[in-house]
């Protein structure tokens, strides 16, 4: 196997400089680099990277830690588009991508600056972390570059990345305005998602700009779980049976609503209108397809990793990102029936 030794043999130059302009030191003249670049592939040079990143306290590793893998999320793909965003940004700008999962109980044991140091990363980008996690303070705290996806963290080595949550729960709303519904209920998810506050006063943005009361009976918390949504649906629609229409702030969470509906015989969209967030694969297959508020998982995850090879350089750019979404009408959403 070829070594640094050989190609400063090949070319007539030092190890050091060899080493400098493989490494890519600026001091190192663009004709010199491309001259050992052909001598390294010549030679069929691999780099060792294990003893590059002793050298250089690097690995070219980016992790993704995930708060709250599960089985369920799984129907989203949500995770995995901006996992595809992720590998995409990082594999061209010459990075490994690696995940690891945590959760709240896990938190408690091992800090998040322990699992990074065992993880050899260089930075790292979270998703799904909660309000409440014990993470949270860490990140803000260490002395790692993270960026955060969807809570709005910022310091000298942290930024994030978040849907305009907050207008694309208002846009949604007003669809449902726009065609007659007042009775309008909100399938949250829960107080420890940022993104829940989020889109709970996009709903109350609508409301109040219709001025239409926000009546506390009509919201209800399904956890980002269809289960849970359709358990919470159900009693919806026996406690308050005028509500016209449900604003879901996840579409998982909607195809529970659509579930309980079918089983307290109410038809979609004739008796209740309902509408989603999130844009998932399955929303545009259910029957009645599902009126739903698109995000951009994949860019998000491109914008992450953009705002973390920024905070690993140095380079001076906006540690955050706020993308918007688009309103996707389908099927699941009509006018009031006078």
């Amino acid at each position: 196997m070829a070594t640094i030794k050989d190609i400063a043999k090949k070319v007539g130059l030092s190890v050091t400089t060899v080493s400098r302009a493989l490494n890519g030191y600026d001091d190192v003249s663009e004709k010199t680099r491309k001259k050992i670049q052909l001598a390294a592939a010549e030679l069929k040079y691999s780099p060792n990277v294990a003893a590059r990143s002793l050298v250089t306290n690097r690995t070219q590793t980016i992790g993704l830690l995930v708060s709250g893998l599960n089985q369920e999320g799984a129907k989203d793909h949500f995770m995995f588009d901006i996992l595809n965003g992720l590998n995409h940004k990082a594999s061209n700008a010459g990075y490994d991508l690696v995940l690891f999962s945590t959760d709240s109980a896990k938190q408690r044991v091992k800090s998040y600056t322990q699992l990074c140091r065992e993880r050899r990363v260089d930075g790292v980008i979270l998703q799904g972390i909660r309000l409440d996690d014990p993470y949270l303070q860490e990140i803000i705290e260490s002395d790692i570059p993270c960026v955060v996806i969807d809570i709005p963290v910022r310091s000298s080595k942290v930024g994030h990345v978040t849907t305009d949550n907050r207008q694309g729960a208002k846009k949604a709303v007003d669809y449902l305005l726009q065609h007659g519904h007042k009775q309008i209920a909100f399938m949250n998810g829960h107080g420890q998602a940022h993104v829940s506050q989020e889109r709970l006063l996009g709903y109350q943005d609508a409301l109040q700009e219709a001025a239409l009361t926000v009546t506390q009976a009509l919201i209800y918390n399904g956890e980002f779980s269809e289960y849970k949504a359709e358990v919470e649906a159900l009693k919806l629609f026996k406690a308050k049976p005028e509500a016209t229409a449900v604003f879901c702030a996840s579409d998982l969470m909607a195809l529970g609503v659509m579930k309980a509906a079918k089983r307290m015989r109410l038809r979609v969209p004739e008796d209740v209108s309902i509408i989603g967030f999130d844009n998932i694969t399955l929303a545009e297959y259910v029957n009645p397809g599902l009126t739903t508020i698109s995000q951009e998982p994949f860019q998000m995850g491109i914008e992450a990793c953009a705002i973390l090879l920024s905070l690993l350089t140095g380079e001076e750019t906006s540690k955050q990102s706020i993308l918007p979404t688009t309103l996707i009408e389908r099927e699941s959403v009509a006018f009031v029936r006078s």
